[in-house]
């Protein structure tokens, strides 16, 4: 079946030969006659025999078509025909589904012809150029490439990664055309009915991209870029658009917004290595490597459907086998919730088995057998695999994880047999081999209680689920397994347990050594970190005995010190110590640093850095999932923003910071086997159980109590723990008023409520969620810069709001095509707001000839480069958004006096400084590199330039950590500066004073009042001059100097070429004569403001309005052009 191209086609046929089988108001389908249901016989099958035969001898005539009617008229358009009634059906359906709702919307029937036409061309196009990638079809790819450049005109480095044919939503009705997927931006383009559609949103400006759909656009991905709402609809595959989408959108956030985690990705580094295939490819690996908790470093290499013998359930489950680097994993897909991860690292055989069934059997270590069938390829699967299981049988990997997950962990024995290196710090050993609780609550197996007899039942079912399902990393899990950890671990497995369900026991497997040897090099080092986790070690668990000794805080203080300095991006964050001195009860020291790896690198991620984003992005999916499960709750509170204060601790620290200490554990249990969607279906069932009461509440204060209440009434009555370490019994006799809730039945109730709720819907909220966040972070930074800079100027808040927009994008334009662009470090979300974002001279000359009001200026490159310059008193060669800001303003609404003392500073140092271009033949235009040169020439004084080191290379400022004294100091340079006495201003000199007169010059060039102006400057300057000399006659009367009158006696009317020669010879001229005579040929600032205001057409000048508005907007069209001619 295909589409064909839109062809009318006259219905009013004598001979009847199609037969109507659907129609609507919009579309007919149709089958031949003599085809199908009368199985050809009869006068009319024969007659459209012959016909067929004798019309059109060279192709059958397919026997089904749908056509396309213009309502209320006798016009038909074939536009689709197939073979067979399945075939054609499927296309009747699409229609159905993505077209029929959305023609009523058009006004005129003309309009629902021509927009079905545009869409059937549009999907024939789309068919046509197969997947759309450029290794697969060249030519196709290279004829939408030029497309893409034409219609757009961004730089060339913008790489296309692929483009779909769809629908843009103008207003209430559709326009087809093409939309574009590139690096940095999505661009859609539309040409129809004479009317031409062109849009370019910038991936980091997204704040919301989402699968929707509504009555009349069924599905339809839905964008939200600065406030506005754009909506796509009616692609032919949908799904894999809106992962590219997602991958592209993910990809710029994190390489723009969030480098704390872009640091460690190669891949991502060099934004012209980005393809379509290998954006999928990379999103199916996150998927997979997230799901079967494996190492980062995993891919999937590739997946295969498949069945898997389930030896306990006497039964084969239907699912996919998926294999990577160094494991074969498998998910049953038919609701069994069967998953296996087999490490290759355990597998000893691999063997053709069953081959009618082409069936693979994979033996491990652990003496089971894994056996698949219908596996597709199944002789070549086994050959690969032998292969990949031969490689990786190196000696590293031989430590047996299979037995029981302990061994793997002995093998640090060897360190612990001298004392300590590092024993001025620490008199433990290096490493404890135990876990803390079978140091501090040894089980009596003599005297068996109630609860310790509950708690060996509960080891004796698991000991029964390992019989059955295998023991170790490659053990079958199923439902069972979940229902089993849903009533808690044991107490005597659950290190073992963690360590499994969350993947660390692969990494630790991986690394043997790499935890002692970190502790090594860690001890001993001083850093931000060390003094944080110093401070909080004796905060973590205070209660329990464990820390009330050396044995548990120095454990606790080598995992945290190891983790800050393998991942210094992290480093440390408070919440840390907490989850980790949970840990280390139940896992010996070198299981409870990987398990933290496990939670910080890929359970949470992004939780413990700087802006907890990852933290905040979970809260949002938690309000997301509140407005689908408890409406009513919504409807309630005015504000959400209520959950996520509440909850904050809940996501941060697992609940282990709001429940008692033996019904936290449980609730860890639940996380490492389910991860997150574990924590949100407690935080539901939380708000679901305190529904009644949170209803009543008049304010938050309430809320927050009801909570903390209902927190403290959570027992666990199974709890094996003494009760003197249990937090929650002591208050048994306290509050009996609110009636006791067990975590067990808190935990089932979450599970039964809120189960459904799928892993892969709540990592595509995440996704979602997190470009929502970081707009919402970057939104802040805004408003709190606006804030500032508002009180400094005299734009109104709309003008200062889009002058920001336009400075952070020039930030953003200079990282998009560069690799590793330097530039990316100017943006730095931990340093205060104002801060966060500065641009340097290169950056800001851009700006200038957009926004300046005096850009039309010959010499309008040097004039950016001083007043750059200017700004930059930290001399770093970076300047921020409020630098930038006060000097527009002072252009544009500063008074007659200030615009002329912006002028006379830029002709004095520091920032003033002689510029030659090297390639005279540009005129006044700098090259980059001349740019950068010039602005870094030091000319600020010793005093100065020391102050502002001390500012920059202040160790605490990335951090958070803010020198009060240091900003206190420049706070009150700031306020003297404000008072900066005209008289205070240093004298000009000669050659800077023909400089400002050039200046001058070019500034007037192009002014209807020209002439006058340039008269002015003549008798303005003579007067000057002549000033001097009476000045100096005075001092000297012997001094022969004659006055160099001749700089200001040029003829107005001389045109620009003769007057730049000229005033070039007599500035040589002069200098030579400043030489022979007196040095101190200077003018002050006073004796030039006062001779120009005697001229009125220098005052008209200068106190001319200009509006920024229209600079602003020619700037934001420009901007992206500027930068394609860069």
């Amino acid at each position: 079946t295909m589409w064909l191209k839109p062809e009318e086609v006259l219905l009013k046929n004598a001979l009847k030969l199609w037969v109507q089988e659907r129609s609507n108001q919009y579309f007919v389908l149709q089958r031949r006659r003599g085809y199908g249901k009368e199985g050809g016989g009869g006068l009319a099958g024969l007659l459209v025999g012959t016909l067929d035969a004798v019309l059109d001898s060279t192709s059958k005539v397919a026997p089904f078509r749908i056509l396309h009617q213009t309502p209320d008229s006798q016009v038909y358009w074939s536009i689709a025909c197939g073979s067979s009634r399945e075939e054609i059906t499927e296309h009747w359906n699409w229609l159905e589904h993505n077209v029929m709702k959305t023609l009523s919307v058009f006004d005129s029937n003309e309009d629902i012809t021509s927009f079905v036409q545009g869409k059937i061309r549009g999907l024939i196009a789309e068919e046509g150029k197969g997947s759309f990638v450029k290794e697969d079809d060249p030519e196709k790819f290279r004829e939408g490439l030029m497309k893409f450049e034409k219609c757009f005109g961004l730089p060339e480095q913008e790489k296309l990664v692929t483009y779909y044919s769809c629908s843009y939503w103008k207003g209430r009705v559709p326009c087809q055309g093409w939309l574009y997927l590139s690096t940095n931006f999505l661009s859609f383009y539309s040409f129809l009915l004479g009317a031409e559609i062109k849009l370019i949103i910038s991936w980091d400006e997204i704040s919301k991209l989402e699968k929707t759909s509504n009555v009349i656009l069924t599905e339809s991905i839905h964008v939200c870029s600065r406030g506005e709402d754009h909506y796509f609809s009616m692609f032919l595959h949908i799904s894999e658009t809106f992962l590219l989408m997602e991958q592209l959108a993910n990809y710029a956030v994190r390489r723009l917004f969030d480098k704390e985690t872009f640091e460690n990705d190669l891949v991502l580094h060099d934004p012209l290595q980005i393809t379509k295939r290998g954006l999928e490819s990379r999103a199916h690996s996150e998927q997979f490597s997230a799901f079967f908790r494996l190492p980062k470093e995993e891919t999937m290499k590739e997946v295969h459907e498949c069945f898997l013998w389930v030896p306990f359930s006497h039964y084969n489950t239907h699912g996919k086998m998926c294999i990577s680097e160094n494991y074969i994993c498998f998910a049953s897909q038919d609701g069994s919730l069967c998953s296996v991860i087999i490490p290759l690292r355990e597998v000893t055989g691999v063997d053709k088995a069953d081959p009618a069934n082409r069936g693979v059997s994979i033996s491990t270590k652990g003496k089971t057998a894994f056996r698949f069938t219908e596996v597709r390829d199944f002789e070549q699967l086994v050959a690969k695999l032998r292969m990949k299981c031969n490689a990786t049988s190196s000696p590293q990997h031989i430590i047996n994880t299979e037995v029981a997950a302990s061994s793997a962990s002995d093998s640090p024995k060897d360190f612990d047999a001298g004392p300590s290196k590092m024993g001025q710090r620490d008199n433990s050993k290096t490493v404890s081999t135990e876990a803390l609780m079978t140091v501090y609550h040894p089980q009596d197996a003599e005297n068996l209680d109630s609860k310790m007899l509950k708690e060996k039942m509960k080891e004796q079912s698991w000991n029964i689920l390992f019989v059955e399902r295998g023991h170790g990393v490659s053990m079958f899990r199923t439902k069972k397994t979940r229902d089993l950890v849903v009533r808690g671990i044991p107490e005597a497995l659950r290190g073992e347990l963690w360590l499994l369900f969350s993947g660390a026991v692969n990494d630790m497997a991986s690394n043997p050594g790499y935890y002692t040897e970190l502790v090594e090099k860690s001890l001993g080092t001083c850093t931000l970190a060390t003094d944080e986790i110093e401070r909080d070690l004796r905060r973590s668990l205070p209660e329990h005995p464990a820390f009330q000794s050396d044995t548990g805080i120095s454990a606790l203080r080598r995992v945290l010190t190891a983790y800050a300095y393998r991942n210094p991006q992290i480093g440390y964050c408070q919440a840390m110590n907490i989850l980790t001195s949970v840990l280390l009860l139940y896992a010996k020291e070198e299981e409870a640093f990987w398990l933290l790896v496990a939670v910080c690198e890929r359970m949470l991620p992004d939780y413990f850095n700087r802006r907890i984003i990852g933290a905040l992005v979970d809260q949002a999916v938690f309000e997301e999932l509140i407005r689908v499960h408890l409406p009513q709750l919504t409807d309630h509170m005015t504000d959400m923003t209520f959950f996520s204060s509440v909850s904050l601790s809940w996501f941060l620290t697992l609940f282990i910071s709001v429940l008692p200490i033996e019904s936290a554990v449980n609730v860890v249990d639940c996380f490492f086997y389910d991860g997150i969607k574990a924590i949100l279906q407690l935080g539901l069932a939380v708000l679901e159980y305190n529904m009644e009461k949170l209803l009543t509440c008049k304010d938050d204060a309430e809320a927050v109590t009801v909570l903390n209440r209902f927190f403290d009434s959570v027992t666990n009555k199974d709890s094996p723990l003494p009760p003197a370490v249990q937090q929650g019994s002591n208050l048994s006799n306290t509050k009996s008023d609110h009636p006791k809730v067990d975590i067990t039945d808190l935990i089932r109730e979450s599970n039964e409520r809120y189960g459904d709720i799928r892993y892969e819907d709540v990592e595509s909220m995440r996704c979602r969620n997190r470009l929502y966040v970081i707009q919402m972070l970057e939104a802040t930074t805004k408003q709190n810069v606006l804030r500032v800079v508002s009180q400094d100027v005299k734009f109104s808040p709309s003008d200062l709001e889009e002058l920001y927009e336009l400075f952070k994008k020039e930030h953003f334009l200079s990282c998009y095509w560069n690799v590793n662009s330097p530039v990316l470090q100017h943006h730095d979300a931990s340093l205060p707001y104002l801060d966060q974002y500065r641009i340097d001279c290169q950056q800001f000359r851009v700006l200038c000839h957009l926004l300046s009001p005096w850009s039309h200026c010959a010499n309008r490159d040097s004039l950016a480069l001083w007043t750059f310059r200017l700004m930059d008193e930290s001399s770093d060669c970076l300047i921020n958004f409020k630098q930038f800001a006060c000097v527009l303003d002072t252009m544009y609404n500063g008074s007659f006096t200030d615009k002329l003392k912006l002028l006379f500073k830029l002709h004095i140092p520091p920032a003033f400084t002689e510029v030659e271009s090297l390639s005279p033949s540009k005129g006044g235009d700098l090259s980059k590199e001349e740019l950068i040169h010039f602005s870094q020439l030091s000319v600020s004084s010793v005093g100065c330039s020391l102050e502002s080191d001390s500012l920059k290379s202040s160790p605490e400022k990335g951090k958070g950590k803010v020198d009060i004294q240091a900003y206190l100091k420049q706070w009150q340079d700031e306020l003297l500066k404000k008072e900066e006495n005209i008289k205070d201003l240093p004298r000009m000199n000669q050659s800077q004073f023909i400089q400002f007169s050039k200046t001058l010059y070019n500034l007037f060039h192009g002014d209807p009042e020209e002439e006058l102006l340039y008269r002015a400057i003549a008798v303005v300057t003579s007067l000057l001059l002549k000033m001097e000399e009476v000045g100096r006659r005075l001092q000297s009367p012997t001094s022969p100097v004659k006055s160099p009158v001749t700089v200001t006696e040029v003829p107005a009317e001389i045109p620009r070429k003769g007057q730049e020669e000229s005033s070039f010879e007599q500035t040589e001229g002069s200098k030579a004569q400043s030489l022979r005579g007196n040095h101190e040929w200077s003018f002050a600032f006073e004796q030039i403001l006062a001779s120009l205001l005697n001229e009125p057409a220098f005052v008209r000048f200068f106190e001319k309005p200009h509006d920024i508005k229209v600079k602003i907007e020619s700037a934001k069209h420009l901007q992206l052009k500027a930068r394609s001619r860069v």
